[in-house]
């Protein structure tokens, strides 16, 4: 069983994981780490201390109405995607915890699709 980083735990929801395969769970916003427990098996968790987070990145829909999904990326490379029953919520929880350049939109299909058609058309 893993011992949770966090000595106060701010926010606490459902989740899913969708790090490998999808797994569903819970997510910990705390005092010093974000935090995934699966709520079937205890020893697949991920948690991630506040200070190897490199930026997190929200996929936000509908004119900044919804955010389907979130990505946080660490200093070491690693991301790891998550979507909560109430993701606004989650990163306004992380929030309270990070720089406010650490937050950031991930790009649209339309953004990432032009800029493939710019680097094609500049070779």
């Amino acid at each position: 069983m893993a011992q949770s980083q966090n000595t106060r735990v701010d926010f606490t929801i459902k989740a899913t994981s969708y790090h490998g395969l999808t797994t569903y769970g819970d997510v910990m916003v705390g005092d010093r780490a974000f935090e995934f427990y699966n709520e079937r098996n205890v020893d697949d968790f991920i948690q991630i201390p506040w200070n190897e987070v490199d930026h997190v990145a929200a996929s936000v829909l509908a004119k900044g109405r919804t955010i389907a999904r979130f990505a946080v990326f660490t200093k070491g490379g690693a991301s790891f995607s998550f979507s909560t029953r109430d993701n606004k919520r989650t990163l306004r929880a992380m929030r309270e915890h990070l720089d406010p350049d650490q937050l950031v939109r991930s790009l649209s299909f339309f953004e990432v699709a032009g800029r493939g058609l710019k680097s094609l058309i500049s070779r």
